[in-house]
């Protein structure tokens, strides 16, 4: 069913915030054209823009809402701990229970520190990595995305490996030129990358899946193979779990595919949709983090009390209510029923995921970034509107990830079936 969308007053606010807000937008991927619909509320599966249209979001914030919106359990804890106070200077019980809580489901943590963001998270694991390690050089995959600091804003290059140069202005070149970049799932090239610079590698950081190209998912055996070559050359293995993190699993993409790394950044799910990242390890990485270490980290809302009392309260429903079994099963479901609707259409379209993560691609199955790079984006974003008309919010983009959350009804799913058969000709 097509909605007769009225976006009058989404138009009149985006108009409004150009003149005050960078492109009208607090980040890039929310500027649709040629206008985003601006949010009024949400609950559950739905989510309503400021004309008064309701849509079925399958974008949940990019991921942290596996729950949906505004989740009373959630809320309860939230609005539990406005009543003590939400920020205090200090450290509080809470944040120790909560990082004993993630030591206990991730075999890679002994010990966490707590920050704002997953930005904050990559780039202090980076830091320490370093540090720990004495060595200036890390290698990241070409097109992953490890938030938006100096180190890991690289453009993607053509050839097998990659020496990073800035993809943004304001980044000096000696920023970058300790980042060294390879394919996704290409052992080949991360090889030679370590041939060549061993001497001075100090980290390999990588999303287990490739979640804001994607889902992009590791070949057989290649998570393995990593951390096989990082272990031999001493460099320390970071899984950035941001978006993967207590999704896949509770125990993120490293208890889904059996592989430990040395460190993990967490983000995302963990902080119950408020501000919230993590970067934990091995207790000897782990120790060199001032004040017990030389290298500094700080932050005013580091381990906010709020954050972290919501935090715990998802680690409670995920584990009492077999959240991942049940939305895993939905997810194999989807992604079959997808790809038959594909084949149907007689369309050379792929649909790639994992656990509660899906997509589209208008284009063949990916296995790195530049073969992304050559699907249809365009066609896509004709689709994307398309599906926005049916009452359908996917992210606005061929290089995001759809998801699943545990507010989805069966009635939610049907509907999206049915928009993709009508959307997809």
């Amino acid at each position: 069913m097509v909605m007769s969308m009225e976006l009058a007053r989404s138009e009149k606010l985006y108009e409004k915030a150009k003149t005050l807000i960078p492109g009208g937008v607090s980040s890039p991927v929310r500027a649709i054209k040629p206008f985003p619909f601006y949010t009024e509320s949400a609950a559950g599966s739905k989510i309503t823009d400021a004309d008064g249209n309701e849509y079925i979001d399958f974008c949940l914030a990019y991921g942290p809402k596996i729950l949906g919106h505004a989740n009373p359990k959630i809320k309860q804890a939230i609005i539990d701990q406005l009543d003590k106070g939400w920020l205090y200077g200090t450290p509080t019980e809470l944040e120790v229970k909560l990082a004993e809580r993630i030591a206990s489901i991730y075999p890679s943590i002994d010990m966490v520190r707590f920050v704002s963001t997953g930005t904050e998270a990559t780039m202090s694991a980076l830091r320490v990595a370093r540090g720990f390690t004495g060595k200036n050089k890390f290698i990241k995959i070409e097109g992953g995305f490890h938030g938006a600091h100096d180190a890991v804003l690289i453009k993607a290059g053509s050839g097998a490996t990659t020496l990073g140069k800035p993809d943004s202005l304001g980044v000096p070149e000696d920023f970058t030129k300790n980042t060294l970049q390879v394919p996704f799932n290409d052992m080949e090239a991360l090889t030679d990358v370590i041939e060549k610079y061993n001497e001075d590698i100090a980290a390999f950081i990588l999303e287990p899946v490739m979640g804001n190209v994607g889902p992009i998912l590791p070949d057989d055996n290649y998570l393995q193979e990593v951390r096989k070559l990082t272990e031999e050359h001493d460099i320390v293995l970071i899984f950035d779990e941001v978006i993967t993190g207590f999704r896949m699993a509770m125990g993120g993409a490293q208890e889904y595919y059996g592989v430990i790394p040395d460190m993990t950044t967490l983000g995302k799910i963990i902080g119950g949709g408020m501000p919230i990242g993590v970067f934990g390890g091995k207790r000897e990485i782990m120790e060199m983090v001032a004040p017990a270490g030389g290298v500094y980290q700080a932050g005013t809302y580091s381990g906010s009390p709020t954050s972290v009392a919501a935090g715990l309260a998802v680690l409670d429903v995920l584990e009492q209510e077999d959240v991942h079994r049940k939305l895993n099963t939905i997810g194999d479901e989807l992604r079959a029923n997808i790809t038959d609707i594909v084949e149907d259409l007689r369309l050379d379209y792929h649909i790639c995921g994992v656990s509660s993560m899906f997509k589209v691609f208008f284009g063949n199955r990916p296995h790195n970034y530049q073969e992304v790079l050559k699907c249809d984006k365009e066609g896509y974003m004709r689709f994307f509107f398309r599906m926005l008309k049916s009452g359908i919010f996917l992210p606005p983009s061929q290089f995001e990830t759809n998801f699943l959350c545990t507010a989805h009804t069966e009635e939610d799913l049907e509907k999206l079936l049915d928009a993709y058969k009508a959307n997809l000709k």
